[in-house]
């Protein structure tokens, strides 16, 4: 049924401005604002919605993952740029805060938006 669609993702944020900044900033994603909304487009050529929502609460799961080539380098140029990487109980997160893949698990190191939604850089 819906194998052709263009289908997209997306998720709320507390302050469009703000989110826009954050994306097209640091992160250096395009990014196009349409009718309040701030849409994110992505390499390959996906795109995901960021929409405003009163009374926001952030994701607390990993709502959109970045693949990379050097997952070290790109936390290193990320905390340069400001990003707070986060840690996780549970989780062996070395100095940087990168959880060390293994056993066919990536590496992968966290961080939110300035909503406090949460996302990743992983290897790719």
């Amino acid at each position: 049924m819906f194998q052709d669609a263009r289908a997209f993702s997306g998720f709320s944020v507390d302050d469009v401005d703000e989110a826009e900044r954050f994306y097209g900033g640091p992160l250096g994603l395009r990014v196009t604002k349409e009718r309040g909304m701030l849409l994110l487009h992505l390499g390959g050529g996906g795109t995901v919605l960021l929409y405003p929502k009163e009374g926001h609460r952030p994701a607390d799961f990993t709502v959109l993952n970045f693949p990379v080539d050097d997952v070290e380098k790109s936390v290193d140029e990320l905390t340069a740029l400001g990003v707070v990487f986060e840690r996780y109980p549970g989780f062996e997160q070395d100095a940087r805060g990168i959880a060390r893949g293994g056993g066919g698990m990536p590496s992968i190191a966290w961080f939110k938006d300035p909503a406090g939604n949460v996302l990743s850089v992983l290897d790719g």
